[in-house]
């Protein structure tokens, strides 16, 4: 890995232009970003200015801005290191992916339920950002910390990727919300579907990293109280979900 250049301490604003309403924020934002990495503006080992100069530059949130550095980690192109920062990591793209190939049929099966979600499970996330209880905040992060555990002992962490979801769904008081995740069990996670001799271990742990921290940004917006963060974070990380599946299609 490259040395940080002489440059990076110094963290030089970035020529970026303010986004606006129209379309995704965080696309926008991931996009520029993207560009000045992928064109050498922004060097291998250079660090990217601190969310709140991040936020100054394009005029947004901080939830946009993780969003957006979420998305150039799962393209391999940055990470971020507590107490450091993020840092450029390389110039081209590496996708995350779960797999190195999902059987056709069930790519169809796991984008239709992906879309399905996506209709139901952003607005589970809002409900549960303004009805949780002390119960609910105490399973919420219980379910986090134990895929934050089971991810780090490079297991797919199905189960407790589910159990965080259904702890939401359960934090929505609507009897309904959890229904749809009793009705489905794992089987709700695309990852439960694939077959282990199809899986990327390298790849796959990139990924499962992406998650975790998707997870991480739901929860602080659910705890916080900010429904309308909540539902955007949650639509953003199913959005992902189904976007890389969606690759699939192409092999």
């Amino acid at each position: 890995m490259a040395k940080p250049s002489a440059t990076a301490s110094a963290l030089k604003p970035l020529q970026v232009s303010k986004v606006t309403q129209q379309g995704s924020l965080s696309v926008h934002v991931a996009d520029q970003l993207e560009a000045l990495i992928t064109q050498g503006k922004v060097a291998v080992g250079d660090k990217l200015p601190t969310e709140n100069s991040l936020c100054d530059s394009f005029g947004v949130s901080r939830t946009v801005i993780r969003e957006a550095i979420t998305h150039l980690k799962s393209l391999g192109l940055v990470e971020t290191r507590r107490g450091v920062g993020t840092s450029v990591l390389r110039s081209s793209t590496v996708e995350a992916r779960p797999a190195e190939r999902i059987n056709p049929t069930t790519v169809e099966d796991i984008l239709h339920l992906l879309e399905l979600r996506l209709t139901l499970e952003p607005a589970a996330a809002e409900l549960a950002a303004l009805r949780y209880d002390d119960e609910d905040r105490q399973r919420l992060e219980a379910q986090h910390a134990a895929f934050s555990k089971t991810y780090a002992a490079k297991s797919q962490a199905r189960e407790e990727d589910y159990l965080f979801h259904f702890a939401i769904a359960t934090a929505t008081k609507n009897p309904f919300f959890q229904s749809f995740y009793k009705q489905w069990s794992q089987s709700v996670i695309p990852r439960a579907k694939l077959l282990s001799i199809d899986i990327n271990p390298i790849s796959s742990e990139r990924y499962l990293e992406r998650v975790q921290e998707e997870h991480t940004y739901i929860l602080e917006a659910i705890l916080s109280r900010d429904a309308q963060a909540a539902r955007e974070t949650m639509f953003q990380h199913l959005n992902r979900a189904r976007n890389t599946y969606a690759q699939y299609r192409e092999q």
